[in-house]
């Protein structure tokens, strides 16, 4: 089979993942609007409540300097990463001039930004492509370009401290960066004020995006030329960034809370036809399109990178043997990601709602094959991976002799024969999640391998 690769590089935020039923945590409602400015809010605890909204788009994302050496909260400002080298840790960190003496300034000493236990948080810059997120450990002296200091890993609860957040964010369709891999991959996407891409972009609901797919696979090698194999359909997707944060145990001992994932509406309507060829070991997993995104979401005055991955494909099991012609339906929605609590430590979290509407399905000699369209996702923190997940929507036919059937009553049927519809899960958490200040994660935890499977028709006729 032909395979190639094409980058279709769209500016902004973004993308996706998936899920299956598995536990649940506690809901996050405090959803912000795109775009929506940054408030603070006092707690009765003293704290602050800070806003989760997305970084507003047309203009620089402001950096964010936490004043740990004076017990300070984040500040917004006007610095600005203007490179950083991840070989030695050494950024040089740039300010905007003032634009009257008598505005005030967050500057420790005059002429000099950031001074040693300032923590930098940075939307993506020169050299940090996922954004930084670095404690200052020495101040080197002025450049041309700024002052380059000296930094080494930190955490958000150093930058958070002991504030508060809660909210969800929409992706932003339109800054997905897409890279086919197969002939027949068309991308589309909706979002506001009209604004559309792609040939489905004005049937899309707004908000989402959708992969289109029309390839061939590996047929079998005795088919017959009208049995060849192919698939064709399509995954759409509407996601949101979760996060939450709560810091209001002090003491420097981490956040009482936390939680990362994502969560939106999916759909996909494919067709699996043809003989596909037999499978050896493992079954064959056919990746057709990669997705990356590094949505900025501002929580309060800090711009919070998410990197966002998702690779679909088309996975085909089958014993070489069995003609079928096979198409599904799927609809539902999803949630997926990480849950602390102090005490308890990381817990995952996965739910879907999935429904599959009327299968056709046709599935001719004796033999059996099993078709997915899924998605492998992940969701992490400045371009460190914390959640894992895997979800495959299948349908799988089986005969043990002539059989053709389909879930609108009509059959032909010689022998017996049984169409299933289901969906699969699979996934992990990673220790990088301990980015939130939280104590690192010592083995990576399963989400759990899960299955749902479904009866969608089946008979017995002897002639």
């Amino acid at each position: 089979m032909r395979t190639f690769a094409t980058r279709l590089l769209l500016p902004g935020l973004t993308t996706l993942a998936l899920a299956a039923t598995g536990c649940a945590s506690t809901a996050h409602t405090n959803a912000a609007e795109p775009g929506s400015p940054a408030t603070l809010a006092p707690t009765a605890e003293g704290t602050q409540q800070l806003d989760v909204a997305a970084a507003p788009q047309g203009a620089p994302t402001p950096t964010a300097v936490a004043r740990t050496r004076t017990g300070k909260g984040p500040v917004k400002s006007s610095l600005k990463v203007a490179s950083y080298d991840k070989r030695n840790g050494r950024a040089v960190i740039s300010a905007a001039p003032q634009r009257s003496s008598a505005a005030p300034s967050s500057s420790p000493t005059a002429g000099q930004p950031v001074a040693v236990g300032d923590v930098i948080a940075s939307a993506p810059a020169p050299g940090a492509p996922d954004g930084l997120l670095a404690k200052v450990t020495e101040v080197l002296g002025r450049t041309d370009r700024g002052t380059e200091v000296k930094t080494a890993s930190t955490t958000l609860a150093s930058v958070l401290n002991d504030d508060k957040a809660d909210g969800k964010v929409p992706v932003d369709p339109a800054s997905v960066t897409v890279e086919p891999l197969m002939k027949g991959v068309t991308f589309s996407w909706a979002k506001g004020q009209g604004v559309q891409f792609g040939p489905k972009g004005a049937t899309l609901p707004l908000g989402s995006l959708r992969l289109d797919v029309d390839a061939s696979v590996d047929t079998a090698q005795d088919a017959p030329a009208s049995a060849g194999a192919s698939v064709s359909g399509f995954v759409q997707l509407a996601p949101e960034v979760e996060f939450s944060y709560d810091g209001s145990s002090g003491g420097g001992l981490g956040p009482r809370s936390a939680f990362l994932g994502m969560s939106g509406d999916w759909s996909s309507q494919w067709e699996l036809k043809g003989r596909a060829a037999a499978s050896t070991g493992a079954p064959k997993r056919i990746p057709f399109a990669k997705l990356h995104s590094a949505p900025v979401i501002q929580v309060g005055p800090v711009p919070v990178v998410v990197n966002l991955d998702l690779t679909c494909y088309v996975q085909v099991e089958a014993d070489g043997r069995v003609t079928l012609d096979v198409q599904q339906d799927v609809k539902g929605d999803f949630r997926v990601g990480g849950s602390y609590a102090s005490g308890k430590g990381w817990t995952p979290v996965s739910t879907s709602a999935v429904q599959s509407s009327p299968v056709k399905a046709s599935v001719t000699a004796a033999g059996r094959v099993k078709g997915a369209l899924g998605a492998e996702a992940s969701v992490g923190l400045y371009g460190a991976v914390g959640v894992t997940a895997d979800f495959a929507p299948y349908l799988r036919g089986e005969a043990d002799a002539r059989a053709s059937a389909s879930t609108d009553g009509k059959t032909s049927v010689d022998g017996s024969w049984a169409v299933h519809g289901g969906f699969d899960l699979s996934g992990q958490l990673h220790f990088e999640l301990s980015l939130f200040g939280t104590p690192v994660i010592e083995r990576r935890i399963p989400l759990g391998t899960l299955n749902r499977e479904w009866l969608l028709a089946n008979g017995r006729t002897a002639q």
